[in-house]
């Protein structure tokens, strides 16, 4: 059979990529280009035999793969999926491999071993999202911030860059250490870190509350909610444009992920005590940054903030603890990530040419670069939830959801989708209408090849999930289900 040790498999290719990288020399970097892209384009492909063999109608794991890692303590190397893990592991090997493709001219020094950090990166990112042991999912959680920290500090774009790595390591460091402290908890009262067993645990009601805020703490770091966010926006600015793009697509994720596979299902009864606050730090997340988006001056800040935005609506459809409300929490991260990646991939074919992020520096690029404009206008609408994008459909579900739950809390979320709107059409106009200013920009040039090969697959995805919602829905329904069955008995 196919599935045997194909999760396994999709784990080590990228190391397997490092492994050749690392032998060729840096005087060859066509050569190093070659085996990165075939690396990153490989696990693109097989990855998607996962959802070719997943069986949507079973709610327990699959490709399951176990192997003794310590077994006198009772922990092993446990392996396996469900439908709401398995769309973010095809979204990690596609952002990779498109993140490698656009860096294929922009990095001119350290190359090699900026493919490596990105391949390693890949290879743990994978790694969280199928992880079904809570000691081994601490420690692939907290390695991407290794990887991560170079790709920020060493080919980082401006000279805050090592401050902004710095800010990116100790925040989510200091936040995931309360997150060990309760692993260890666990582990001493179970006796297992074995993720399938803790959900049938039971625990008492205090020590629910101080397990799920120690979990809580490490997650709002990471998602970020406010005010946790502050290192957000410094870490985008001065990352790379791929840098951003995982930063944004995936990393992001990791913190709502937590909250979906180990604080809502093994800690029930405080989920349901600490709701409202998740909603309140929700809501003032969604029109917080959405108001601070209004008055950024810096492209790649806007984005940033935009993020924390829609993450603040994941938040509050994730814990409305029912299916709509999940389902679009989990399809608008997967949104999120197409989007968001596809934007700041616009931002980057400009810095490329220009070197430069202000927005005064540009306007009227619609009568000098008429293709990126369209790219540029399309990823603008799917970023306001456009019906036939992805966005549509997941802030939609969402938004049933909340109104099931809390109906005053879907009035306060949906005004900020209406100043989401008018931050991400302020900014295209600014950008794209006028008169050209060759007083600082004297030279233009439109999308590329190589560039378009970046763009195209984004949209036909967005428009995919916009328009047919339900072969991504479908897989994850039985799961969602299965996840919230405690809330409804």
């Amino acid at each position: 059979m196919y599935e045997s040790n194909l999760l396994l498999t999709i784990i080590l290719m990228p190391l397997a990529g490092t492994a050749l990288l690392l032998l060729i020399p840096d005087y060859r970097p066509e050569t190093l280009r070659k085996i990165a892209f075939n690396t990153t384009a490989f696990t693109f492909l097989i990855s998607n035999l996962l959802w070719v063999g997943f069986d949507n109608s079973v709610s327990k794991y699959q490709f399951v793969e176990k192997f003794n890692w310590m077994p006198f303590l009772n922990i092993n190397y446990y392996i396996g999926i469900d439908g709401i893990s398995l769309f973010f592991i095809l979204l990690t090997t596609f952002l990779t491999l498109v993140c490698v493709l656009h860096s294929w001219t922009n990095i001119k020094h350290h190359f090699k071993e900026y493919l490596i950090a990105f391949l390693v990166l890949e290879s743990l990112m994978i790694s969280i999202f199928c992880v079904l042991d809570l000691l081994l999912f601490y420690i692939f959680f907290e390695s991407v911030l290794i990887p991560m920290f170079l790709i920020i500090g060493v080919w980082g774009s401006r000279e805050r860059k090592i401050r902004a790595a710095y800010f990116l390591f100790l925040y989510t460091l200091l936040g995931s250490l309360f997150m060990l402290l309760a692993i260890l908890a666990i582990y001493f009262e179970t006796g297992t870190t074995d993720l399938q067993i803790l959900q049938t645990v039971e625990f008492s009601g205090h020590k629910q509350l101080l397990l799920w805020l120690a979990f809580f703490a490490s997650f709002a770091v990471k998602v970020p909610m406010v005010p946790f966010h502050i290192w957000l926006p410094e870490a985008h600015v001065e990352a790379p444009t791929a840098g951003s793009v995982i930063l944004a697509g995936i990393l992001l994720k990791l913190g709502t992920y937590g909250f979906l596979r180990f604080s809502i299902p093994m800690f029930p009864d405080a989920t349901i005590y600490f709701t409202p606050l998740i909603y309140t730090m929700s809501v003032i997340a969604v029109i917080y940054t959405s108001l601070t988006t209004l008055r950024q001056i810096d492209l790649k800040r806007i984005i940033a903030y935009s993020s924390v935005a829609h993450m603040g609506f994941v938040t509050i459809g994730m814990f409305t603890l029912n299916v709509q409300g999940i389902e679009g929490s989990i399809l608008l991260m997967l949104s999120h990530g197409l989007v968001s990646g596809a934007l700041f991939l616009c931002i980057g074919v400009l810095y490329d040419r220009h070197h430069t992020r202000m927005i005064k520096y540009y306007r009227g690029l619609v009568h000098a670069m008429p293709l990126y404009i369209t790219l540029l206008a399309f990823f603008t609408l799917a970023n306001i939830s456009m019906p036939g994008t992805s966005s549509f459909v997941s802030e939609f579900l969402i938004l049933i959801g909340i109104f099931k739950s809390n109906s005053s809390i879907a009035f306060l979320a949906t005004t900020g989708m209406i100043l989401g709107a008018a931050y991400s059409l302020w900014l295209f106009n600014r950008v794209a209408y006028g008169a050209l200013d060759m007083l600082y920009i004297c030279k233009y040039a439109d999308v590329g090849r190589r560039e378009s090969y970046m763009f195209v697959p984004f949209v036909l995805l967005i428009l995919l999930m916009g328009i047919y919602a339900d072969i991504f829905i479908d897989p994850m329904h039985v799961s969602v289900t299965n996840l919230i069955h405690k809330f409804h008995n």
